[in-house]
């Protein structure tokens, strides 16, 4: 029975498209862009992040949010879950310590919040992943006070948000 239903959802994934990649929204261009050396320097800098993500309105698109650059490139174009969408639109920080998470490989902290540019605008989302084996004694406190000192080293490098999606150099 068991079985069964296993392929009975694989079965509807497969016709919904998201088991097959479909549920991608945006094609990030050829050339790396410049949200993604933001991303490369941060996983550089902070060997404790086991990811970092950035999220936001795809370019020319009225309603498709969508992650455009991170340290999970297969994941590059993916559309935004609701939560995703809800730090975009409301600028609100949501705080998730992963509790009773079964299907994390690694454990992990989670913190997604509001990306602002230079001039302080909410201009999408940025997330966090630390690896709870980096700081065993932290709780929350602590990882939301290194996820707002990151994000706010950020800030002072960004233009606007269109600067993001601009070529490399």
């Amino acid at each position: 029975m068991k079985t069964r239903l296993l392929g009975l959802a694989l079965a509807g994934l497969m016709a919904t498209g998201v088991a097959n990649g479909a549920d991608k929204n945006w094609t990030a261009p050829s050339q790396k862009i410049y949200a993604q050396t933001l991303s490369d320097a941060t996983m550089k800098a902070h060997p404790d992040l086991l990811s970092v993500t950035f999220h936001g309105l795809a370019p020319g698109k009225t309603d498709a949010y969508t992650m455009f650059a991170g340290s999970y490139p297969e994941r590059i174009g993916n559309s935004d879950d609701p939560d995703d969408i809800d730090v975009s639109k409301k600028g609100i920080t949501i705080i998730d310590p992963r509790w009773h998470r079964t299907n994390d490989t690694v454990a992990k902290f989670v913190l997604l919040m509001p990306l602002r540019d230079r001039g302080g605008t909410n201009i999408g989302l940025i997330v966090y992943a630390f690896k709870k084996a980096a700081h065993p004694k932290w709780g929350e406190r602590q990882y939301t006070l290194a996820a707002m000192d990151l994000r706010d080293a950020l800030q002072a490098k960004i233009q606007s948000y269109a600067a993001l999606y601009e070529p490399a150099h």
